[in-house]
């Protein structure tokens, strides 16, 4: 008998954000409830992306994580490929590669079995949810406005992520919580 195994998305938008713990690539814990009284950024990554390499390569990303970790907020990158993919790293290969990209986050955590992932709803790299200091998750969706894979375009695009930190930051509303993000499927 086949089973049929249905992911079910916890993440939304004004509800409180579904707690975890998992190991990071240095095997430290990483718990989502110790994290309450900070904002925190989930951001789901996979370096051989195009839509990733994009805001990598351009200084996009490891700049947005060097200013805000320096503001206090928690980035915690997450890399869902299962290890049957061709992408997949394990945990020393893909902090090898995160160091090689430029990566600033605080913790970065390879989620091989999908569970993480599958609990956010993530479905590309990248997409970003920002979590406020309640533990309340108000914002899913893109890094910004233009769906392509040019560095030339982050200069034009509209910051939606950006914003939508920055508005966090300043205990102001999110608009546009929930858009659609771009990129690469995540390979569950």
């Amino acid at each position: 008998m086949n089973s049929i195994i249905t992911a079910i998305v916890l993440a939304i938008i004004g509800q409180p954000a579904p707690v975890f713990v998992a190991k990071d690539v240095k095997g430290a814990e990483v718990s989502l409830a110790d994290q309450k009284g900070k904002v925190v950024v989930l951001e789901w990554v996979n370096f051989g992306c195009p839509f990733v390499k994009k805001h990598y390569s351009g200084g996009n990303l490891p700049k947005l994580q060097e200013t805000y970790t320096g503001k206090d907020v928690v980035w915690i990158s997450i890399c869902s490929n299962k290890k049957d993919n061709p992408r997949y790293l394990d945990d020393a290969g893909l902090a090898e590669r995160a160091e090689k990209e430029g990566w600033k986050g605080t913790h970065l955590i390879n989620d091989a079995n999908g569970k993480l992932g599958r609990m956010y709803g993530a479905k590309v790299t990248p997409q970003l949810f920002i979590i406020d200091e309640k533990g309340v998750l108000v914002y899913d969706g893109a890094i910004d406005s233009k769906a392509t894979t040019k560095v030339a375009d982050i200069a034009t695009a509209d910051p939606l992520f950006k914003n939508a930190l920055d508005a966090v930051l300043a205990g102001e509303e999110v608009t546009g919580a929930k858009n659609k993000p771009y990129g690469c499927g995540v390979k569950y």
